[in-house]
């Protein structure tokens, strides 16, 4: 089993504006290999993805030096500057130093909800489908339409959605979100991850049943050879250790075939990502 996203950070050394405020206390705190460790270990997950948490490329390089310390973690989504001029120097550079498998930008932050369509951010992806590499998207529902015409632009670039670009799962809310997903769903250069539900969700209260549609309609869009598991952790953690978003993920998958389950479990994040182990 992979898990195809998490994080691990340490607020004693970097400043993360997103973990301010004290809805985030629980996880304001250092999360650690050994952590990541244990909680794999008890899971049965052999291998994850350890995906970027701030726009530093120290951090980036950290964490592909981490990587290659630690069997656990196959591949690092890390961060570079996309409109940087030298950007595809610098993505060479990093691939030197780790398992670098993906880049991401925390689109979800940008005030411009074509952000993504910037010339001097397309030249960027452009530069990570050249270096062989994913693109993740970290985006809301109103970046979508944006994120769908970047596939379309840049069909050799490899994309993966994460968190199924957020749903407002605790409010009830399906358009656009649900319009917006199927239009990437068509897309064949675009997966999408299963992961980030049980946090859009009401964190105290949710049930599976309150995840399910949107699973359901993940699955619809993409297939399982499209969609890839990953438990955001430690952000689940707000709203459930990291064993119950397995189990979650478990129960919204029942309805599908076990080849299709091995997919979402293992394979469509080991072919997406290229991974080695």
């Amino acid at each position: 089993m992979i898990d195809a996203h998490h994080h691990l950070w340490d607020p004693a050394r970097r400043d993360y504006a997103w973990l301010d405020g004290a809805p985030m206390d629980p996880i304001r705190r250092p999360y650690t290999v050994d952590d990541l460790r244990t909680v794999t270990h008890a899971a049965g997950v052999h291998a994850t993805v350890l995906v970027q948490t701030l726009a530093d490329v120290g951090e980036t390089e950290e964490f592909l030096a981490t990587a290659a310390a630690e069997p656990v973690i196959a591949g690092v989504v890390g961060w570079v500057d996309l409109t940087a001029p030298d950007v595809a120097d610098q993505l060479a550079r990093l691939k030197e130093l780790g398992p670098l498998v993906g880049i991401r930008h925390q689109v979800e932050d940008e005030a411009d909800p074509e952000w993504l369509l910037r010339p001097d951010v397309l030249r960027g992806l452009a530069a990570v489908g050249a270096a062989g590499l994913v693109y993740d998207l970290l985006v809301a529902p109103a970046q979508v339409a944006s994120a769908r015409k970047v596939a379309e632009q840049l069909p050799e670039l490899r994309l993966v959605l994460d968190h199924a670009a957020k749903p407002g799962i605790a409010a009830g809310e399906w358009q656009p979100w649900a319009d917006g997903i199927a239009s990437l769903g068509a897309r064949d250069n675009v997966a999408c991850k299963l992961s980030g539900l049980v946090t859009e969700a009401d964190w105290q209260q949710w049930k599976i049943g309150h995840l399910r549609r949107y699973a359901d309609h993940v699955f619809t869009s993409f297939g399982s050879d499209r969609v890839l598991f990953g438990t955001d952790w430690p952000v689940c953690e707000l709203a459930a250790a990291y064993e119950v978003v397995l189990d979650a993920a478990m129960s919204l998958t029942g309805p599908l075939t076990d080849p299709e389950r091995l997919d979402v479990f293992e394979y469509t994040a080991k072919r997406v990502y290229a991974l080695e182990f």
